[in-house]
């Protein structure tokens, strides 16, 4: 069990003599389950360490930290939790690189949703866009960098939990290749699309913490130039389609990007479809048994959500494999290794206080955008290139498998021309 002090009170760690500890921020609960000054001190005298230097992060609370158990955004999750002896392979590959963790940070409840909105903790802000949802369920991990408690937001995306939360606050976020960095110890929603993510503030902090965590001899360069599906931009709203026309046609005529080819995807609604339903089916054999011990420890939104998963068949299930097989093959071949470009989001961030109708309209387009890459097992990163009624949002670059960050200096590129 975790001692309820242990949730929100600081911790001091020993720091070199000399070496003052950074300054801790005001333990904001909906956006920290634990702080410190740091948590855990990164190695700064390894063989890897280095790059990361200074550099503070803000654990998702889905990933395994020495000495604290996973909470997973649900209070009664963390109560019956036990204290991790190690932390997760992900975290460790951060603190090799001289990186500190300063923080957990909240996730949305089981990291099943996209808003960014927890029930028990509340919902962290927007420094972007204030009175506007933070996007979830990285939402901790964003706002602490989007604030400036963090540098980096060590994150996870099943269907755009880092990319969505990054395109709503104006940060850079990469969903890595899925199995490119080892999920060994973070608490899996599907693990049949879960990945490991970044969020930072720059693209240069992005491409470190990225670099420190992969294999960088399976790294790879996609084929040129881009393409865009006409049927994904059309998923977003207007003022989003007109801010992404209009920055292909700035890096073009800068020379900064070939124009982009034309793709047919094909019909998308059934993918989105065959994704939810094995996501579903598998967030219920993750979390399931759990649930039924413990009726009443979810919001409503993300409950709702649970049972519909609860009630996906095995017949179901097996068909909605099938079609995303062929899926998958389908895009390899369409996609033929180049980088498909699209909006992160289908919208900027919706308001807090927007009718439940607004936000899970948002959702729903957003979805459409975001599960290609957790289809394909693709990377794919959101640089915060476009606006749309006054709010942030994302441009996605999805590229092969393996591109990384070939993706995220191909988007530093873009940056650089804004």
């Amino acid at each position: 069990m975790v001692d309820a002090a242990e949730i929100t009170a600081p911790r001091v760690t020993t720091v070199r003599v000399g070496e003052l500890p950074a300054p801790v921020p005001a333990c904001d609960e909906s956006i920290w389950r634990v702080l410190g000054s740091p948590l855990v001190s990164g190695d700064a005298e390894g063989d890897a360490a280095g790059s990361l230097l200074g550099e503070t992060i803000a654990v998702k609370d889905l990933f395994e930290v020495a000495g604290f158990a996973v909470g997973a955004g649900v209070p009664d999750y963390l109560r019956g939790g036990k204290a991790a002896v190690t932390s997760a392979a992900a975290v460790r590959a951060l603190l090799a690189a001289g990186a500190s963790v300063r923080g957990i940070a909240q996730t949305d409840e089981f990291a099943y949703s996209l808003a960014g909105d927890n029930e028990h903790y509340g919902t962290p802000p927007n420094a972007r866009a204030p009175g506007a949802l933070p996007g979830g369920s990285s939402s901790g991990p964003a706002a602490a960098v989007a604030l400036g408690h963090a540098s980096i937001g060590l994150a996870t995306d099943t269907a755009g939990s880092t990319r969505v939360p990054a395109s709503y606050q104006g940060l850079w976020g990469l969903r890595s290749t899925h199995d490119a960095v080892s999920r060994e110890g973070l608490l899996p929603l599907a693990p049949s699309f879960d990945a490991v993510g970044w969020i930072t503030r720059t693209p240069e902090v992005l491409r470190l913490a990225a670099a420190a965590s992969l294999d960088l001899s399976a790294q790879m360069e996609p084929e040129s130039p881009c393409v865009v599906a006409v049927s994904l931009v059309f998923a977003a709203t207007e003022a989003v389609q007109a801010s992404f026309v209009s920055l292909l046609d700035r890096v073009h005529g800068d020379g900064l990007l070939s124009e982009p080819a034309i793709v047919d995807l094909g019909a998308l609604d059934p993918l989105l479809s065959a994704f939810r339903t094995v996501q579903g089916a598998e967030a219920w054999r993750s979390h399931g048994s759990w649930i039924d011990e413990h009726p009443g420890a979810l919001g409503a939104a993300v409950a709702t959500r649970f049972e519909a998963a609860r009630r996906v068949s095995e017949s179901e299930e097996a068909d909605a494999r099938g079609i995303l097989h062929e899926a998958r093959e389908h895009l390899d071949a369409v996609l033929d290794n180049r980088v498909l470009l699209l909006p992160s989001a289908s919208s900027g961030a919706p308001n807090r206080d927007a009718h439940p109708s607004v936000i899970n309209a948002a959702r729903e387009a957003t979805l459409l955008l975001t599960c290609l890459a957790a289809i394909g097992g693709y990377p794919a990163v959101s640089a915060p290139l476009l606006a749309a009624d006054g709010r942030a949002v994302g441009l996605s670059l999805v590229g092969p498998r393996f591109s990384d960050l070939a993706l995220v200096d191909l988007a530093a590129r873009l940056a650089s021309r804004d």
